[in-house]
């Protein structure tokens, strides 16, 4: 029932973070596209909806016409499989990309059977990365020069990290526009929210003086439980609006959707799992556009 009443909800309304909640105009259609504005998914807390995040929200941009690169930036591969690649049948991945200079971007990318959705995959391989690139001269912006070649051609690049704050997750930060960090509605991960914010605030003064938080995310919410909706609360509390207003609900269908490698705006397009998405993306759109983006519509 919770998830039900969660639909009939509408702007003006209070939301679950207590505040009423906006309308957010539809976004345009883009004439033209690109260049990409890199977005970090990123939480050093495993379990808490990056990859749920960045495969559901990049669809349901993709839907509104953006071009999307979605990277795997996790050794795990959560990404990749959860887009039905299966990482141990790849030739190249996002590792081979980092560490050899004569595969370029082109040579590793997927297209996915979403239009406008394209991944950059990974695999087991990518661990050894993190060793390797220490040696490397400007070891953090890897990442970054590697994607250069296509970043005219997307709207939006998405990079999933690894639940860690290692060199990887520094190099997705160093190579951002900006940083979305979704956060499970439970105490302990909460309390590594302190450590990440002061990790983006090292790489803003060190790395990347241009790299802005785009917002917090409430995931695997439970309207029923006092304590998820205390915890939501107290981020509100403590973030203010840097907090977006959608919620992801806790649902059976995303590991459903994993599963079956699609995401949840196709697996099961009528689900709350996939509206809250879709209004997701406008959310996110709405406050890039007022960040200056062009591409947001």
């Amino acid at each position: 029932m919770a998830a039900s009443r969660v639909t009939e909800l509408l702007p003006g309304d209070i939301g679950p973070t207590g505040r009423p909640l906006p309308a957010f105009a539809e976004p345009k259609p883009l004439a033209e596209h690109g260049p990409a504005r890199i977005v970090a998914v990123c939480n050093q807390k495993g379990g808490v909806g990056k990859t749920t995040t960045t495969i559901n929200l990049g669809a349901a941009l993709a839907e509104r016409g953006r071009r999307m690169l979605l990277v795997d930036f996790d050794p795990q591969g959560a990404l990749s499989v959860g887009l039905g690649i299966q990482p141990h049948d790849i030739d190249s991945t996002v590792y081979n990309l980092l560490m050899e200079r004569d595969v370029k971007a082109h040579d590793v990318i997927f297209e996915t059977g979403v239009p406008n959705l394209d991944l950059l995959p990974s695999n087991i391989d990518l661990s050894g990365a993190e060793v390797q690139l220490v040696h490397e001269v400007a070891r953090e912006f890897i990442l970054g020069s590697a994607l250069k070649d296509v970043v005219p051609e997307y709207d939006y690049i998405m990079i999933d990290c690894q639940p860690s704050l290692g060199l990887l997750t520094i190099n997705a930060l160093a190579a951002a526009d900006s940083v979305l960090i979704p956060l499970e509605c439970e105490y302990f991960a909460m309390r590594g929210v302190a450590l990440l914010m002061e990790t983006i605030d090292k790489v803003q003064q060190r790395l990347n003086p241009n790299l802005k938080i785009d917002g917090l995310l409430g995931t695997m919410y439970d309207s029923r439980t006092l304590h998820t909706r205390e915890v939501l609360g107290s981020v509100v509390n403590g973030f203010g609006d840097k907090v977006f207003h959608t919620v992801i609900n806790r649902t059976v269908r995303f590991p459903d959707a994993t599963v079956a490698g699609e995401p949840i705006t196709t697996f099961d397009s009528s689900s709350m799992g996939a509206s809250s998405y879709r209004e997701l993306a406008k959310e996110v759109l709405d406050r890039w556009q007022q960040d200056g983006d062009g591409r947001a519509g």
